[in-house]
């Protein structure tokens, strides 16, 4: 197998890192990446504005998710969890008796490409890895580069591949740090990445988390959740604040529920469970069992504590998984907003999108008995919330007739 290793300081980690990754990993035609925060980098000083070890691994852990790319990606602690200076030797050692046999590709920048011979045991690096540097423009690659190639090959008998990022990256960590704690909103980074450095008032940010503008809420609730579920999220949005306007709902309302109906969809089972007991929610046998009814829940209470959402904001999030009976406008807009927001494609999906716009409560009714019929269908249990939330329309819909 070719493995990339790819490590750095990552502090914090941005577009940048993220283009050189993604285009060696496409040069190299690599089977795997492995991305290492560095703990204490032996070629320079952490920044008294750095993070914390732990916040640079999870933003190099949302970097890792949003390359999209069609191999593995994981992200690995153990420069970290080291006691005294990373170097990269001691890294190699370690990868080498993981990877035993596997094929190491080394992948750096220029500035640590010119500077490779002057690393600690630069030999056995270079016994223990090939490398792959990617230079910031074409003066680099062809300028700087042919004649380190040259060096490292001859002396050390290195594999180099030296290669042109196109376009090329110029992105400078210390100037996002500076951005950041002036208030500022550097485009070098990944959204997700922002937004979990707003949450954890990284880099001087300290924003006040319950008045947020939209960007900064979305960014926030995106460094919660996974890349794959963003579409969905922003799906969900459009159609609730397109529903709001048509059934005279504040569109306001309607938008925040919406971003952050799902940020704790990727908890586990004891993260959920811990905070409904702090929260005093008593869950049922179902809920006991069904982690994927707990999200809204534990939503709900993220968007009051942490976010300052106004009541009916949280109760909406609350109830969108399940529904319940005697919904508000609002409940039922997100409700249904949820299950056939645009990227959404099942059976019957275009018939509800049709509805919805001419009768919300027939189109939540006709949703609550599409999705009890495919649970059923399934074999999965159907909580009495949905199916009273559907006897509720089917009332309400007979009384109007």
């Amino acid at each position: 197998m070719r493995i990339g290793i790819y490590g750095g300081t990552f502090d914090p980690i941005h577009r940048g890192h993220m283009a050189a990754a993604k285009a060696a990993a496409q040069r190299l035609a690599l089977e795997r990446l492995l991305l290492i925060p560095a703990g204490v980098p032996p070629h320079k000083a952490l920044s008294n504005a750095s993070a914390e070890g732990m916040h640079r691994l999870e933003m190099t852990r949302l970097a890792a998710d949003r390359l999209d790319l069609s191999i593995p990606v994981d992200v690995l602690d153990i420069e970290l969890r080291r006691e005294g200076k990373s170097y990269t030797c001691e890294t190699l050692r370690t990868l080498h008796e993981q990877f035993p046999g596997d094929e190491l590709w080394l992948l750096m920048g220029t500035d640590m490409f010119l500077t490779l011979h002057q690393w600690r045991c630069p030999e056995e690096i270079l016994s223990l890895a090939r490398v792959c540097a990617f230079g910031r423009s074409t003066e680099d690659v062809k300028e700087l580069f042919p004649k380190q190639k040259q060096y490292l090959e001859e002396t050390y008998g290195a594999t180099v591949v030296a290669m042109e990022l196109n376009p090329p990256v110029e992105v400078s960590s210390t100037e996002i740090r500076a951005a950041l704690s002036e208030g500022k909103r550097p485009v070098e980074l990944d959204e997700s990445i922002y937004g979990y450095i707003l949450r954890f008032g990284l880099y001087g940010t300290n924003k006040d988390l319950k008045h947020l503008s939209w960007e900064d809420l979305r960014a926030c609730s995106y460094s919660m959740i996974r890349a794959k579920r963003i579409p969905h999220v922003r799906g969900c949005e459009e159609e609730a604040v397109r529903l709001a306007g048509i059934w005279g709902v504040d569109p306001d309302l309607a938008r925040a529920a919406a971003i952050l109906h799902d940020c704790t969809k990727y908890w586990t089972m004891e993260e959920h469970k811990a905070l409904c007991e702090t929260y005093g929610i008593v869950l049922d046998d179902l809920e006991q069992s069904a982690v994927k009814l707990l999200h809204s829940k534990t939503g709900a209470c993220i968007a009051y504590a942490v976010f300052g959402m106004p009541d009916s904001v949280c109760r909406a999030i609350y109830w969108h998984t399940t529904g319940k009976a005697d919904m508000t406008t609002l409940e039922k807009i997100l409700y249904i907003a949820d299950y056939m927001e645009p990227n959404r494609n099942f059976s019957g999906v275009e018939r509800l999108r049709a509805l919805v716009y001419t009768d919300l409560d027939a189109a939540c009714l006709l949703g609550l008995e599409m999705s009890i019929e495919d649970l059923e269908r399934r074999g999965n249990p159907v909580h009495q919330n949905t199916r009273e939330a559907r006897d509720f329309l089917r009332k309400e819909q007979n009384n109007g007739c």
